[in-house]
């Protein structure tokens, strides 16, 4: 088993330090060297306090030999590509960890600047982290079973006011609801 701590401390801009110092307890630099290569057996223990630091799951911190991931080769600047000095596993968006769960929306029609095929990635918020959504994309439950999504424009109390995408639409109110996803990531092919 191979384990990715160094490429998500790199992905992060950490130091073995910063890494070091962000673990609960604290440990040393040398320490998170030799966990990163395998110099010393990353338990169960280690997993939970290195994935507690850098706020990932603990599954994100080890793959297969077998399978293949994402590569981070390059990247895009103002003068155009450049490459990196070496590549590196590219985080997915599962991996960004984070407080409050994943949840993806399929685009089947459009809806505004989304396109059919897209993907929104969303993160569920408790509703009184609304404050973190306004203006932004969202997704909320309502009664019934059913959704209201666009871009929250306003809270008061407990309700909260969404816009749907497009020309024309009418604000849509929806009454104390269980959750807020905010829209954190859209993947659309090319």
């Amino acid at each position: 088993m191979i384990n990715r701590v160094r490429d998500i401390r790199k992905q992060k801009g950490w130091t073995l330090a910063d890494l070091a110092e962000a673990c609960e307890p604290p440990t040393t630099p040398q320490t998170v060297g030799r966990l990163e290569t395998g110099m010393r057996n990353l338990s169960l223990k280690w997993m939970e306090r290195i994935a507690a630091a850098l706020e990932v799951d603990p599954e994100m911190l080890v793959r297969s030999e077998k399978a293949g991931h994402p590569q981070l080769v390059a990247t895009l600047a103002k003068d155009g590509p450049e490459a990196l000095p070496a590549t590196r596993d590219a985080l997915l968006a599962t991996d960004l960890g984070g407080d409050g769960a994943l949840m993806v929306l399929d685009i089947d029609y459009p809806h505004g600047e989304y396109r059919p095929g897209d993907q929104l990635w969303l993160r569920q918020l408790d509703p009184a982290e609304a404050g973190r959504a306004v203006n932004r994309d969202v997704l909320v439950p309502k009664k019934g079973g059913r959704f209201a999504f666009g871009r929250l424009i306003d809270r008061r109390g407990s309700l909260v006011g969404i816009l749907p995408p497009g020309h024309g639409e009418k604000q849509q109110v929806v009454d104390n609801p269980a959750w807020i996803a905010v829209a954190e990531m859209l993947v659309r092919r090319l």
